[in-house]
């Protein structure tokens, strides 16, 4: 899990984003939904003057999740896609989650 120090997570746009293994969790639990994401596969690159070879997160797997405790688990995705590389999912992953906030609060 990726934590900035004991008590408080990683923030990205005022959010927090934790990682571990292969999942991402990114949004704000008082918000009406949260962005997960799944890293299904993963890609070997080279980088840097001197070659090393890194793995990069390739196949992503994204959903939707409402917050709603009283929903039970299988009606809490309101949306699923999949993307190939992180920055992709991301994105669009934010686009729906910032979509879908705002309606609920809007």
């Amino acid at each position: 899990m990726v934590m900035a120090d004991e008590n408080t997570y990683l923030m990205f746009k005022g959010k927090p984003l934790l990682r571990e293994n292969n999942m991402i969790c990114y949004g704000d639990m008082n918000d009406k939904y949260i962005l997960f994401l799944m890293i299904l596969t993963e890609k070997e690159i080279t980088i840097g003057k001197e070659p090393q070879k890194v793995k990069i997160p390739d196949k992503i797997l994204g959903q939707i999740l409402s917050t709603d405790i009283n929903k039970p688990s299988h009606e809490r995705m309101e949306k699923q896609f999949d993307k190939n590389g992180l920055y992709d999912a991301l994105d669009i992953g934010m686009i729906w989650l910032e979509k879908l906030n705002n309606k609920e609060t809007g």
